[in-house]
């Protein structure tokens, strides 16, 4: 939870100082880069975590993978590294990136469903949730859970609807439980 907190603090700086040079939309596209990076690199993520590596080669790695990123990214990592919170890149990258996101009225919907959407359905989750949220810039997360065999579960900032096989299943027993 720390992390996080100190994250998003590290997102808004950079996010402010971004905006001031009207430069926020290349640095979230850095910052989609820097999250994906992380997220599909165990030995880089570890590398982050580990204190056996110092500072200053974080910081030499850290450069030379993140090299085509602007003057604001790289910025961030050396505060990052000289702070001694490296760790917490992929959490400033994903702040920076709901930040940045909320600036532009747009709205995240987050589907979960047993497999693949189809390009045609995923169209009409998008209509759905554009007419749902009152909002053009809506952009779709998909997510696979095989553990909910069916359905889908859309999730829209604070509200949640549940339309999942397993969710069904689960009210079915309830009525059962409660009228033995």
């Amino acid at each position: 939870m720390i992390g996080i907190r100190a994250g998003r603090r590290y997102a808004k700086a950079v996010l402010l100082r971004a905006s001031e040079t009207n430069t926020a939309h290349v640095v979230f596209e850095d910052m989609q880069s820097i999250s994906k990076t992380i997220s599909d690199n165990s030995d880089l993520n570890e590398m982050l975590f580990n204190p056996v590596y110092n500072d200053e080669d974080k910081k030499e790695a850290l450069h030379k993978i993140f090299r085509e990123q602007t003057d604001i990214t790289k910025s961030l990592i050396t505060a990052l590294v000289s702070n001694k919170r490296a760790f917490l890149l992929s959490d400033v990258a994903t702040s920076y990136i709901e930040l940045y996101k909320e600036s532009q009225g747009i709205k995240v919907a987050q589907v979960t469903t047993a497999m693949a959407l189809s390009s045609d359905l995923e169209e009409k989750v998008l209509a759905k949730v554009k007419e749902l949220t009152g909002s053009d810039k809506v952009t779709l997360e998909s997510t696979i859970d095989e553990s909910i065999i069916g359905g889908f579960i859309l999730r829209i900032g604070d509200l949640q609807y549940n339309a999942s096989i397993v969710n069904s299943l689960s009210k079915i027993k309830r009525e059962f439980s409660k009228s033995i």
